[in-house]
């Protein structure tokens, strides 16, 4: 056998060895969560309100609306401040300061989320607290801190996306005596519509999948919210809290859990995929 032969069938084995795992871990999950969920039912166990294991409770619905509320909120203040920035940085600021800034944002991702929940609980926590009433662990605490973990992701999707718009747009807009926010905005954001949303489906999915920051600042109460001043738990909190001392249907209703978080995420690395193949 050749080396480049070798070396092929190598990278073979590992992408399918990566294949393999994700398959396991689906295997794994669906096989310890389906049944509490069969056994409660599926509308019971998505649409309960009553979460208490211990006496046989299983309801999901008010921690999958504090999850859908804490990633909207997240959206609501990542999306326009991550656009924002890569439109400057894609059109308007100097290439070199691109060059320096871009992989400075990008460097964020790197930060571990505990010390994202460590800067909420120390700086914006006591800030809700004091001049918006409440324990200040809230949905609005989550959101907002979700909202900056977002941003790399955003941002560096966003640039790519108006970088790779053709220059011949840019020149043939300006030619017609358009200004040059008047092409961006109705030229290159138009042509790298695709981009742009599969930016924000990726950021929402960060959003969704994060636990550790929302643990520390969102309250973790088990209830509907209400107000964006409530304290909520979201799926990833839940099933980070209470795996430690589960066990039996307690463990079960975790990985249940799970199931429909990893539905949810499936769902939207899918939306972003199609998105991203039709363009």
């Amino acid at each position: 056998m050749g080396k480049e032969k070798l070396i092929e069938k190598t990278l073979l084995l590992l992408a399918l060895s990566a294949i393999g795992s994700l398959l396991l871990i689906t295997i794994f999950i669906f096989l310890e969560g389906l049944p509490i969920i069969l056994a409660t039912g599926i509308k019971a166990f998505i649409l309960g309100t009553h979460w208490a294991p211990t006496k046989g409770h299983f309801g999901i619905f008010a921690m999958i609306v504090s999850s859908i509320y804490v990633t909207l909120g997240a959206l609501i203040t990542g999306v326009p401040l991550g656009l924002a920035c890569a439109i400057i940085l894609a059109e308007f600021s100097p290439p070199a300061l691109t060059r320096i800034l871009k992989p400075t944002i990008e460097l964020l991702a790197g930060i571990p989320s505990v010390v994202y929940g460590f800067l909420g609980v120390v700086l914006l926590v006591p800030l809700i607290r004091k001049f918006l009433g409440g324990p200040g662990l809230s949905l609005l605490a989550g959101a907002l801190i979700l909202g900056i973990m977002i941003l790399p992701t955003v941002i560096s999707i966003s640039i790519d996306a108006i970088s790779a718009v053709p220059i011949i747009y840019r020149e043939g807009s300006i030619a017609l005596g358009a200004t040059e926010w008047q092409t961006v905005r109705r030229v290159v954001l138009p042509a790298a519509r695709s981009g742009i949303i599969t930016a924000v489906i990726l950021g929402m999915g960060r959003a969704v999948g994060e636990t550790m920051a929302v643990i520390m600042v969102a309250g973790n109460a088990l209830k509907v919210p209400t107000s964006i001043l409530d304290p909520v738990r979201t799926l990833t909190s839940n099933i980070a809290l209470e795996l430690g001392y589960a066990a039996g249907r307690h463990r079960e209703a975790l990985f249940a859990t799970g199931i429909v978080l990893f539905i949810i995420i499936m769902i939207l690395n899918t939306l972003a995929t199609v998105i991203t193949r039709r363009e």
